[in-house]
């Protein structure tokens, strides 16, 4: 897998399949390898490209902490290298976050953009369970401060996708989680982490899918319902039965999901 250089980092990038393009933006925590369930059959219809975001496994960091609009100027470098044009972008947790940043500035190279369950907390701070998950990302912090990345991730992870799942999740998965435990904390603690600029939404004409998962968290359903109410060519699908990471546990209806969306978006 080749590295390509983007505003001074080396970045991980992985392509497959011929088509129209689509980029595959991860979340938090862990890398491109979380998409390896779909990622073989939409390659069977689209051009795939999915990388490891800044500091994360394969690519290198800077050397300060990035911000969330590093990612974006990345995402558009990347789609600006690789595809020469626009491309649709698929996001999930903070990997969908940057996604509609980079839509919103950038819409130039954007054919329609699909995201699962963004955390931008920021649309609902007053909601109960949100003000509960902010005050729980302090004790995941001072773990990591602490070396203590492995105790940081379980607990992290049994807080957003639910009380043992750590346990079980495979070992590889367990140890790329760890290892992205820094760049984690540097991400959460970018004072824009949980906010977006819902007024460049008005103006984003291309189509945008928003997915939740049945079994989240209700607060995400709550972040949805505010971005769906400011984007002009949104749609909202709940996944039923999955959680915050539907490719991994249920991803024969999440491409069900994606194909059904990008074929009507092509």
């Amino acid at each position: 897998m080749p590295l390509i250089e983007v505003n001074g980092v080396r970045l991980l990038v992985e392509e497959s399949g011929a088509g129209e393009p689509v980029v595959l933006v991860h979340g938090s925590w862990n890398d491109r390898e979380i998409w390896g369930l779909v990622e073989p059959e939409l390659a069977s219809v689209y051009r795939v490209i999915s990388y490891d975001r800044r500091g994360h496994t394969g690519s290198e960091d800077s050397p300060e902490p990035g911000s969330r609009r590093d990612d974006e100027d990345d995402l558009a470098a990347l789609v600006e290298t690789i595809v020469g044009g626009p491309a649709h972008v698929v996001g999930n947790s903070f990997g969908g976050t940057i996604a509609l940043s980079f839509a919103a500035r950038r819409p130039d190279l954007v054919r329609s953009v699909f995201v699962h369950e963004p955390p931008l907390f920021g649309l609902v701070p007053d909601d109960p369970d949100v003000v509960a998950f902010i005050a729980g990302v302090g004790p995941v912090l001072e773990l990591i401060d602490a070396s203590e990345s492995e105790q940081a991730a379980r607990l992290f992870v049994d807080q957003v996708l639910g009380p043992g799942v750590w346990d079980e999740l495979p070992p590889p998965v367990r140890a790329s989680v760890v290892g992205n435990a820094a760049t984690f904390a540097g991400e959460v603690r970018d004072p824009n982490w949980t906010a977006i600029d819902l007024a460049a939404f008005r103006d984003l004409e291309r189509p945008v899918l928003f997915t939740h998962g049945a079994a989240s968290p209700p607060f995400f359903s709550a972040v949805i319902q505010k971005l769906n109410e400011m984007t002009p060519r949104a749609e909202v699908v709940t996944i039923a039965g999955a959680g915050h990471v539907p490719h991994t546990t249920h991803p024969e209806l999440w491409l069900a999901t994606a194909r059904g969306f990008l074929d009507s978006a092509r």
